[in-house]
């Protein structure tokens, strides 16, 4: 794998301090660029380790900082008020989200016209909801996203996205309605979308850390299905990237 290079990256919204921080191979200008958005416990070395596979691709990598701070809460008594802090307040968690995008786009290792938005858990379910309020990206790719903080309404999405979901069967955050109410809403804003839904699979599948998880009948390790949304992953944006890529002379 080729060098990479990190580099911290401080930007604010509506007064909050949130601390990003980008991870691009060296010597990149201009590439294909992912905001990464990080699960329920913040931008944690899990999330900056995705980052870091993502760039090992080629990509330049902007990790979002949602919570603000750098706060990576460990006690699951922090998640839920955190996670309902921002459902409960969607003007300024998609303020957040926007701030991300456009401090990516800002940066010189990022081509602001690929921008691709990728999440897990809460971070796919951030991305959804900036492609369903109007966020211009190229694409989203969200894995076990929870579809319960989805609002509804597609009027606004960004007409021509790419959207690739990987989720559980049993997942009790996405389940076949909620997966229907996404598939009618992304098709009637002409959106192109994949699903790769995988059966015996519960909520955050990709995370070893969910292999203890206390509410195994909510939250649980799959490596088989991780092993497969990876390829997933790594198969649709380069099938993305390939088609941004310019026609030769």
């Amino acid at each position: 794998m080729a060098p990479l290079v990190t580099r911290d990256i401080d930007y604010t919204h509506d007064g909050t301090l949130m601390r990003g921080l980008l991870v691009a191979p060296e010597g990149a200008v201009a590439r294909p660029g992912i905001v990464l958005f990080h699960d329920a416990f913040g931008l944690s070395e899990d999330t900056i380790a995705i980052a870091e596979r993502l760039a090992g691709l080629g990509l330049s990598v902007f990790a979002a900082d949602v919570w603000g701070d750098r706060l990576t809460p460990t006690e699951e008594s922090e998640i839920g008020p955190l996670i309902g802090g921002m459902a409960g307040d969607r003007t300024r968690w998609l303020g957040r989200v926007a701030a991300a995008h456009e401090t990516a786009a800002a940066q010189p290792e990022i081509d602001r016209s690929t921008l691709i938005s990728m999440g897990h858990c809460f971070g796919a379910s951030s991305a959804l909801e900036h492609l369903r309020t109007g966020g211009d990206v190229r694409a989203v790719v969200a894995i076990h996203a929870g579809l319960d903080l989805l609002a509804p309404g597609w009027e606004a999405a960004h007409f021509g996205s790419r959207v690739l979901v990987c989720t559980g069967s049993e997942d009790p955050m996405a389940t076949a309605e909620m997966r229907a109410a996404l598939q009618d809403g992304l098709d009637s804003a002409g959106i192109d979308w994949e699903l790769d839904l995988y059966s015996g699979t519960r909520h955050a599948f990709t995370n070893p850390k969910s292999a203890h998880s206390p509410m195994p009948d909510v939250v649980a390790y799959h490596p088989r299905s991780a092993a497969r949304a990876w390829i997933a992953t790594e198969r649709f944006l380069g099938e993305l990237i390939a088609d941004l890529a310019p026609a030769p002379a």
